[in-house]
């Protein structure tokens, strides 16, 4: 499992023009080939009378899977700056499709180049990225004079508290990076001076906005 991935927010789309032609950009989350197809496969349909639906994607947590597609354009001006870009921002999982409406005026190969990869980039920061980072689950039970200092030390540590559970005790359900593991053991077993039952739960990881 990795660390740590960047992948878009989520669906999105966003339109630009160039030299009268209408340039539109969709991204998605795909996690197998079948998705990225579907997804592809939906904006043609949409986007039937277009001049081009061009395509790229990548796929894997090692990037095993990297797919282009002209669509008609000059080959080696479309699809492959659309995946160097998803690759240069280090997108993981991640689909997209430029649909064109030809303007009437012709761009040329480094034009057409500078149009694909431009939308992309621009779809992408409209949509926005997030970055997952796998995270350790712990359940920790504390007794309620000490749950005011145990909050305002993890209000200002880069763990993540998702539930607080009030019965005799309070059980708080924190994430913490994978490799912080034992530094955050060891800090709130100082805090409490011992006074803390921790019980590792599950991994998995939380995602946060990157900004742009």
């Amino acid at each position: 499992m990795l660390n740590k991935y960047y992948t878009v927010k989520e669906s999105g789309s966003h339109e630009i023009s160039i030299q009268k032609s209408r340039f539109i950009g969709y991204v998605s989350r795909v996690h197998s080939e079948d998705e990225a197809q579907s997804f592809i496969q939906s904006i043609k349909k949409q986007h039937h009378n277009a001049t081009h639906n061009c395509s790229a994607y990548i796929i894997g947590d090692r990037d095993e899977i990297q797919k282009n597609n002209d669509d008609g354009e000059p080959g080696g001006t479309a699809g492959v700056p659309m995946l160097e870009v998803l690759k240069q921002q280090s997108l993981k999982n991640t689909a997209v499709v430029v649909t064109r409406y030809f303007g009437g005026i012709k761009l040329g190969a480094g034009g057409l180049i500078r149009a694909y990869s431009t939308t992309t980039s621009e779809t992408i920061k409209h949509v926005g990225i997030v970055k997952g980072e796998l995270m350790q689950g712990y359940a920790m039970t504390i007794a309620y004079p000490i749950l005011g200092k145990i909050e305002n030390a993890l209000e200002h540590s880069p763990h993540i508290v998702e539930n607080k559970e009030y019965t005799e005790n309070v059980t708080l359900t924190v994430y913490v990076h994978i490799d912080a593991q034992e530094t955050f053991e060891e800090e709130m077993i100082n805090l409490t001076n011992n006074e803390v039952e921790l019980v590792q739960i599950q991994q998995k990881y939380v995602e946060t906005t990157v900004e742009s």
